[in-house]
């Protein structure tokens, strides 16, 4: 009998909530959400050699989703940036103006960091 609340485990990592395979092995191949719903802009400045960057965490959205808002908020912030890891960044100190944007789009969101 399958237990329908499971989504880690501690031998197979993320589970599938459908088919309760390993996300990697899922059969059900539906588009999964990255982020956790909870949306964080932050200023990253380490390993960066002082550059600033601009990062935002947790959006709720699939990959494709997740690029095409990351190539919305590199036009409309007019800088460039990268998608990776579930995360969209943006380069420069963009904070107040990201923020404002991902509010137009339905996400509230929240600064971290210093």
């Amino acid at each position: 009998m399958k237990n329908r609340n499971l989504v880690y485990s501690t031998d197979q990592g993320r589970l599938c909530p459908d088919c309760e395979l390993s996300t990697s092995q899922c059969k059900c191949k539906k588009e999964s959400v990255i982020g956790n719903g909870k949306v964080l802009i932050s200023l990253e400045t380490k390993g960066r050699k002082g550059k600033g960057v601009t990062v935002v965490a947790g959006l709720p959205l699939a990959e494709d989703a997740l690029k095409q808002l990351g190539k919305k908020l590199k036009t409309q912030c007019g800088t460039g940036g990268a998608v990776k890891d579930g995360q969209i960044e943006i380069q420069g100190d963009n904070r107040a103006k990201v923020k404002e944007l991902l509010e137009k789009e339905g996400y509230s969101s929240k600064f971290t960091g210093g």
